[in-house]
């Protein structure tokens, strides 16, 4: 954080990736930062991140935190004070130096089902093409509907629906509900999928706001927009991740939600074809939230969870 000494009011530089969707949210962001924070102004920092200059690779090939890296960077050299992630992106863990300073109230968590005539996914023609980027929802995919061609899929939100609309495009392709919603692309959805069934990504809907761990000023300014329930849901979904393992570029994942003092857990892992799966689900006491996520880990490593994800099975 630095000071502006013609106004002596407080500077904090936010950073945020270069997609629409990224700078849409990184917008809502700062427009709640300023409300919180009246005597405190906000710059934009646009990084460009590793993800977003490779769109030919798939994801798990580029690795875990890919569009997460640079930020963090800028973050060590102080071109940054402030990080605006899409929190499915992180790692299950951050590493030293850095803290999670805040997690705003999530968005709808849901993947969103989109196709060229409005069908829903259990009515879409056998041999029809569904395309995604993430190994996650292939193998639900795949798993749910063996009789479609599902194929990788790379880019922003509206770069997928464009190819969504070309001659020679995919059926259908599944995005996050979150992002369609921030970005007024709402009524593209054909079909919202429950999260019981096809379940979200760790963290899917949430935003990370990270700062330096010692940055208690820039801690401070962010914290204000922390959501208790939602620290509490994504908490649990990465505590699951953490030990089992994997990102977001694998095909295991958690969803929590908290209604009152109820926890609902519901958490999958599969091989990256969809042909086995392990998933549970299971509610217990809300203030047990973490816990369970650990617990529900350790019981999916016991079960293979681990050789699953990578396809190290016969």
């Amino acid at each position: 954080m630095s000071s502006s000494d013609d106004t002596n009011r407080q500077v904090i530089k936010v950073g945020t990736r270069g997609s629409d969707l990224a700078l849409t949210q990184t917008g809502h962001v700062v427009d709640a930062l300023k409300e919180a924070n009246p005597g405190t102004d906000f710059e934009v920092v646009v990084i460009k991140t590793t993800g977003d200059k490779d769109q030919r690779q798939n994801l798990a090939a580029l690795g875990v935190g890919v569009f997460v890296r640079e930020l963090e960077a800028a973050l060590l050299d102080e071109r940054v004070d402030l990080a605006v992630h899409s929190l499915k992106d992180m790692p299950s863990s951050l590493p030293d130096g850095f803290a999670l300073a805040a997690v705003p109230y999530r968005e709808d968590p849901r993947d969103a089902f989109v196709s060229r005539t409005g069908e829903t996914l259990e009515e879409l023609p056998a041999g029809s093409r569904v395309a995604t980027g993430s190994a996650r929802r292939q193998a639900l995919t795949k798993n749910i509907r063996p009789d479609l061609v599902v194929e990788p899929l790379r880019g922003n939100v509206p770069t997928r629906l464009a190819k969504l609309d070309e001659d020679g495009g995919p059926d259908a392709v599944i995005l996050a509900t979150a992002g369609l919603n921030r970005l007024g692309l709402t009524d593209r959805v054909s079909q919202h999928l429950s999260c019981s069934n096809f379940v979200s990504a760790v963290g899917q809907g949430a935003l990370a706001l990270e700062t330096r761990a010692g940055d208690t000023a820039t801690i401070e300014v962010a914290a204000k927009l922390n959501h208790a329930g939602t620290r509490l849901e994504i908490s649990a979904e990465r505590a699951f991740l953490d030990e089992v393992g994997g990102g977001c570029s694998a095909s295991v994942s958690a969803h929590a939600k908290i209604r009152g003092e109820r926890l609902e857990f519901s958490a999958f892992a599969s091989t990256p074809d969809g042909t086995k799966i392990i998933r549970e689900s299971l509610v217990d006491e809300a203030a047990n939230a973490v816990e369970v996520g650990k617990q529900m880990g350790k019981l999916f490593v016991e079960r293979g969870a681990r050789d699953l994800v990578a396809g190290d099975v016969k």
